[in-house]
């Protein structure tokens, strides 16, 4: 006889692979015990005594679907997260990124979009964006929503412009926006340099010809598997010599993409697709 612990892992397969028949979503190759949690604090919200109460509602009410993918998605970004990231892609990748008459970039699980406005900021200081183009996806279409307004809380930019000096920032961050009571508007200027689109990393295709992935803090919410499916993905979206960067915990070690990259900055998690791949 299963114990506590063996049905409730029963119960959360069961739950996955309703929610990935029903409506495509992939979270089976998610880290077990994040999905876990997160998949208990809803059925605290939606009065479930048991995980399998839920599966009923995945098939039959989409409004239940739609909290619960929210619930599911990982929605933590701010502009000029990890600042001296950012000044490393300023100063070693940009210079590199200035010989292609256009530039391709794709931001892979961009949450509600400030990392992209940070890239499309430094791109305009260092005189490229005007030959580039940012794509930045999730599979969330609220965050996707909402980045695409560029409009966000006067609140959530305090203390970036400290960040964004020690990004190596030439300005204010207040020179890129507009402000209007409690909330702000990123320039149309940078608004017109970003694509923001639906993307499913589990399962929809590549992007074709990007010198330049930032794909992080994505990877430690997947399993071993899911993480080389994504890594393939990005590696083969990826020009020759063009650059990925991934999060702080995230590395190349023991996957699938480990000989076809370099390190080109290892402290800041950079990597360099190799030539002739």
């Amino acid at each position: 006889m299963k114990n506590k612990k063996n049905i409730e892992n029963d119960e959360i397969d069961c739950l996955l692979e309703a929610i990935w028949r029903r409506y495509g979503y992939d979270f089976r190759h998610y880290s077990r015990a994040s999905i876990k949690r997160r998949i208990r604090h809803h059925m605290g919200l939606s009065d479930c005594q048991h995980i399998s109460e839920m599966i009923p509602k995945i098939f039959h009410d989409e409004s239940f679907f739609e909290s619960l993918l929210n619930d599911l998605s990982i929605s933590v970004t701010q502009m000029f997260r990890d600042p001296v990231v950012f000044n490393s892609i300023r100063q070693q990748i940009f210079p590199k990124l200035k010989t292609y008459a256009r530039i391709n970039i794709w931001h892979a699980g961009c949450s509600t979009g400030e990392e992209a406005y940070t890239l499309a900021i430094l791109l305009e200081e260092e005189g490229l964006l005007n030959r580039a183009q940012i794509y930045a996806t999730d599979f969330n279409n609220a965050s996707i929503d909402k980045a695409s307004r560029g409009i966000y809380p006067l609140k959530s930019l305090q203390n970036c412009n400290e960040l964004y000096l020690s990004s190596g920032g030439k300005h204010k961050i207040s020179d890129y926006y507009h402000a209007n009571y409690e909330a702000i508007k990123f320039k149309q200027s940078l608004v017109d340099h970003i694509t923001f689109a639906h993307h499913n990393l589990t399962c929809d295709q590549v992007f074709a010809q990007m010198h330049l992935i930032l794909c992080r803090n994505v990877l430690i919410y997947f399993d071993k598997t899911l993480q080389n499916h994504v890594l393939d993905l990005c590696r083969d979206s990826l020009v020759s010599q063009g650059f990925l960067v991934l999060g702080d915990k995230e590395n190349l070690d023991f996957t699938s993409v480990r000989e076809d990259f370099d390190n080109f900055s290892q402290p800041h998690r950079i990597y360099r697709k190799r030539a002739g791949w």
